[in-house]
């Protein structure tokens, strides 16, 4: 019985279910993580593309100017087409710069989520590992408890008749795990049933090695000097 004890503190272990839970916890934590270093990663890639447009519009009215201030543009129309191309790449720059700010302040945005998040990972990592530390202590006294548990009852499972041992047993088997039950104030502990008088009288005249069962369980039941008979 001591054996199931331990086996169900065992499982029973309130780090179980921390880490469990730390475990969902972490996993979300580390997809939003995950979908921040994208966006952080597609927002960069965004900038450089548009701070790339700007250069190359930035160029070609540097060009453009260039021909204009040099004089070397003497024909009225080709001198109003690019004028009208120097404000219409104004614009265009103007417009580029909007959207290299506008992507700047995402992927500023994004890198402080990534931050935010990465340190939540760390912290949620470092209850985990403190959670498993403290489980795999306690599983580790109890393991010890149980080889110790084990071996004394090895020990005195020597001192048992081989017939009585095999019947406490199989006993154990269907009767989940307990075979034999203490007889408390004529009440047997396995199934919580009091013991009719002729049950009792019957206990009473067996003689002291003789095995008793219960009528109801038909577990074995151990008598003390707290049987009450």
């Amino acid at each position: 019985m001591k054996l199931q004890q331990l086996a169900h503190k065992h499982r029973s272990l309130p780090e179980h279910a921390e880490i469990e839970s730390l475990a969902k916890d972490l996993a979300q934590l580390r997809d939003l993580l995950v979908a921040a270093q994208t966006e952080e990663s597609d927002c960069a890639r965004e900038q450089t593309k548009a701070e790339q447009d700007v250069d190359q519009v930035r160029q070609r009215a540097t060009r453009d100017q260039q021909r204009l201030d040099s004089g070397s543009v003497s024909s009225s129309k080709d001198l109003e087409n690019l004028q009208r191309e120097l404000t219409s790449l104004a614009k265009r720059q103007g417009d580029l710069e909007d959207i290299v700010l506008e992507v700047m302040e995402r992927r500023e945005s994004a890198q402080e989520r990534v931050g935010e998040l990465t340190g939540r990972v760390a912290s949620v990592q470092t209850r985990t590992d403190e959670a498993v530390a403290r489980r795999d202590k306690a599983a580790g006294e109890l393991d010890a408890e149980a080889a110790s548990a084990t071996k004394d009852r090895g020990l005195i499972a020597a001192t048992i008749p081989e017939d009585l041992l095999k019947l406490y047993d199989k006993l154990r088997a269907q009767q989940g795990g307990i075979g034999a039950a203490r007889l408390f104030q004529r009440r047997c502990e396995g199934c919580r049933l009091e013991l009719n008088i002729t049950e009792v009288n019957e206990v009473r005249a067996a003689a002291p090695g003789t095995v008793i069962r219960c009528e109801n369980c038909r577990r074995i039941l151990v008598r003390t000097s707290e049987s009450g008979l």
